[in-house]
């Protein structure tokens, strides 16, 4: 990729032209043009959970998944933060029981609706991002094979539909360690031969092969399978050069934080170092692992750095994920409201400018819609009058700060632009 050579200044100024980070936000949503899924290089994606149902919106487990534990409640709700739908016709959501707003009737959505996935997938398009990696779990793998695949037909539609590239990223949380393996190789089977995702033109490739990711491997929880490393380096083989020929992949490893060092939270065999070495793409998980501002700057010197130079050591890939904030206070009763505060976007935006100047060239941030722990970067309720009157809700005004519900598109247009080479690293975020 091409990199413009200007001189800016540290806070974003263009030397002898004004000041370029006040005027970032100024152009409106636009129609941007497809995304190129012929390369990682430059990408910025997001985290695609799609895990929300109704009851009665035609999928077999006819329950509010994800939610809430049961029928929703103030205190059986699962999420902190409460996606803006003013934009939805109340035909595409579902009547949240009990739930009102200004008085009256509260909504949630489900992923099972395609217009819903199309309409998070459009506001990719309006926004100019990339994409996503659609989250897999390998435990559902059954039920979502058995229900016909459904949110993972929407997002191939909705992908077609907005030219946005899409990758499928397996989580292996909670799968036997003895039936794993076989399970993500006759899924990615099925996926390449009968629903022909690899085919799709928006599935992304790099190096002229589809791009996989399998997250949770080499984490130091019994949750995360395998314990063994040479369990680990057997998976990516089998990705890389083992499987037929139209099945082999480019290889993204969602790994622990600390994989260079085998410490904390990693595995401290040192026979996982091997099995790192051979992912093409190391994406390390950050989510929790420093609180403010202060902190993302220590991990650029004390992680990131370090991280970037070891795999460009070994001829591969990394990928850092960043993440806007984080609270889980109605999905972990007990655990305080607004753990790792938003700050209005600048605890997202300092990762982003270290993560580029320290030589990143892809990104990915947690995640698009994960309302759950208060990571969720698509439209939100803005003000508390904005979200149901009923229980606890984390709204972007939390810190103090007026912000329009759609503020972390804006924002994650500025950092997808700063990638994509279009504007310098900035260490002030635009206003």
């Amino acid at each position: 990729m091409h990199w413009k050579e200007l001189r800016y200044g540290w806070d974003g100024r263009l030397l002898g032209a004004g000041l370029l980070a006040a005027m970032l936000f100024v152009v409106p949503p636009g129609s941007a043009a497809d995304a190129d899924a012929k390369t990682l290089d430059g990408k910025v994606l997001f985290g695609y959970q799609g895990w929300f149902n109704c009851a009665g919106d035609g999928a077999p487990e006819n329950n509010w998944r994800s939610w809430a534990r049961g029928t929703p409640a103030p205190d059986t709700l699962t999420i902190d933060m409460y996606p803006d739908l003013r934009e939805f016709s109340k035909d595409d959501l579902c009547a949240a029981p009990g739930f009102t707003i200004g008085g009256k009737q509260a909504y949630f959505y489900s992923a099972w609706n395609p217009k819903v996935v199309n309409a998070h997938f459009r506001w990719m398009k309006e926004y100019g991002l990339d994409g996503v990696l659609a989250q897999r779990f390998v435990t559902a793998i059954g039920r979502r094979r058995s229900s016909g695949d459904v949110l993972l037909k929407n997002i191939m539609a909705a992908a077609r539909a907005h030219g946005r590239v899409f990758a499928i990223e397996y989580d292996v949380t909670g799968s036997p360690p003895d039936q794993f393996m076989k399970a993500l190789q006759e899924d990615w089977k099925y996926l390449v031969e009968e629903l022909k995702v690899t085919a799709h033109p928006m599935y992304l490739h790099h190096g002229g092969r589809p791009v996989v990711s399998v997250w949770g491997q080499g984490l130091e929880d019994a949750r995360h399978p395998p314990r063994e490393p040479e369990a680990a380096k057997q998976v990516v083989r089998w990705f890389q050069s083992e499987a037929p020929e139209k099945m082999r992949v480019t290889y993204m490893g969602g790994t622990p934080a600390r994989w260079r060092t085998l410490s904390r939270d990693a595995q401290k065999d040192p026979g996982w170092a091997e099995a790192y070495a051979r992912m093409d793409v190391i994406q390390p998980w950050t989510v929790g692992r420093y609180r403010d501002l202060a902190s993302v700057d220590e991990w650029r010197k004390d992680v990131l750095e370090p991280d970037i130079a070891r795999v460009a050591e070994n001829g591969k890939m990394y990928m850092p994920v960043i993440f806007p904030g984080f609270s889980w206070a109605n999905l972990k009763k007990g655990d305080p409201p607004n753990r790792i505060p938003r700050l209005g976007g600048q605890f997202l935006w300092r990762q982003a400018y270290n993560a580029r100047v320290a030589g990143a060239r892809m990104l990915k941030i947690a995640m698009f819609d994960e309302v759950n722990e208060g990571t969720a970067m698509y439209k939100l309720a803005a003000k508390r009058g904005d979200a149901p009157e009923q229980g606890y809700w984390l709204t972007l005004d939390a810190d103090g700060m007026d912000l329009p519900g759609d503020w972390y598109l804006k924002l994650a247009r500025e950092i997808t632009r700063m990638f994509h080479g279009e504007i310098p690293p900035a260490e002030k975020m635009p206003r």
